[in-house]
């Protein structure tokens, strides 16, 4: 289940709120490995700490780092901050939270007087590596944004590097983290609270919902861990929000599941959502939108959702304008076009929505799905 080592830290390499990076000699050799000073203290060069090493020992890529679990120099951490709703619960690591909802938090009142979304636009992706590019695109027209986090995948957003970027760089103006996951601005105890809190709180022009970094995939169609798209559409819709289904495509990757509009976009359109949600799709060079019109043709998609074809290339000027590089998969935007463009065109979508009502929105079905 679990493999744990004891190494001495001989370098800090980098720092970000919540978060430090460190070289840990292991066993003789250099090892990287992370630590959340929320949960084990301070960590300082020379320090002996205790590692969960399994996700490098299994060399699970990204995710590969070793985990410091805790300080053996300075092993006490003393219980700081307020509130009563634990995360990580009935785990060595659970930690309390002040969460949006709770009596003692400030925004206890306001959580109590919002009761629904008011028609705001939630874009509901299922790519941590999706939310970069559609915060840029959306930039571009000076929307404000805020992002909900689900527990899918990592669950500190401390992990993830973009959030942090885009913060910094003024393109998401809050975070709440939901449900397990935590670090956020805000902490919601599940995603229908963490929707209303991201709107009454932050007061966006557009909410994005995805997952941390770290998706779950394992070739069958149910299991990965991106199912909850459909579950999160759902509630949008009874919240009283526009739900607008980011779609996962790709032409680079080599899987055929995930050739054209992915199994995971497919399965939750087609059998997870319950409800009738936006769906903007990229116009593409003749022959790769043929098969995404084949695939929509021979699906359920035009029967239960409104599918929408929209110019994706603001995605490309967007980025070049913020100075992102985003990748997805390990592939960058050259490399994956077609999965940029998607993104590009769920943004151009939920701009115009925003800017000149959803009547025009709605009259975008009749353009032909490819570029001429």
């Amino acid at each position: 289940m679990m493999e744990t080592r004891i190494g001495t830290v001989r370098q800090v390499t980098a720092r970000r709120p919540g978060l430090v990076e460190m070289e840990v000699e292991l066993n003789g050799l250099i090892s990287r490995a992370v630590a959340y000073e929320r949960i084990t203290g301070p960590i300082e060069v020379g320090d002996r700490v205790v590692l969960n090493t399994t996700a490098g020992a299994l060399a699970l890529g990204s995710g590969g780092s070793d985990f410091v679990m805790i300080n053996l120099d300075r092993p006490e951490v003393e219980l700081e901050g307020s509130g009563h709703i634990m995360k990580m619960r009935y785990t060595p690591w659970q930690c309390r939270v002040l969460s949006v909802e709770e009596e003692a938090s400030p925004y206890h009142r306001l959580m109590q007087s919002v009761q629904d979304l008011e028609g705001l636009p939630v874009l509901v992706a299922t790519l941590h590596s999706m939310l970069a590019p559609l915060c840029a695109c959306l930039a571009m027209d000076g929307l404000r944004v805020a992002y909900v986090m689900t527990d899918a995948a990592s669950l500190p957003i401390a992990w993830s590097r973009t959030v942090e970027q885009l913060k910094r760089s003024g393109l998401l103006m809050g975070t709440v983290t939901a449900g397990n996951a935590w670090g956020g601005d805000l902490e919601a105890v599940n995603i229908f609270s963490g929707l209303l809190a991201a709107k009454a709180v932050f007061k966006p022009d557009v909410i994005i919902v995805a997952m941390g970094p770290g998706i779950v995939g394992t070739g069958t169609k149910w299991g990965f861990s991106g199912v909850e798209q459909g579950v999160i559409l759902n509630a949008v819709h009874s919240l009283k929000g526009i739900p607008v289904a980011v779609p996962r495509i790709s032409f680079a990757d080599k899987r055929e599941r995930h050739r054209g509009i992915s199994h995971h976009t497919l399965t939750v359109l087609e059998d997870v959502c319950q409800v009738t949600v936006k769906v903007p799709l990229p116009l593409l060079e003749p022959e790769k939108a043929a098969v995404i019109e084949g695939q929509v043709s021979v699906s359920s998609l035009p029967a239960k959702h409104d599918i929408t074809y929209w110019d994706g290339g603001l995605v490309d000027v967007a980025l070049a304008r913020y100075g992102l590089n985003p990748t997805t998969m390990g592939r960058n935007r050259e490399e994956d076009h077609e999965f940029f463009l998607a993104l590009g065109a769920a943004a151009r979508f939920t701009i115009n929505h925003i800017r000149k009502g959803s009547k025009e929105a709605n009259d975008a079905r009749g353009q032909t799905p490819c570029i001429i």
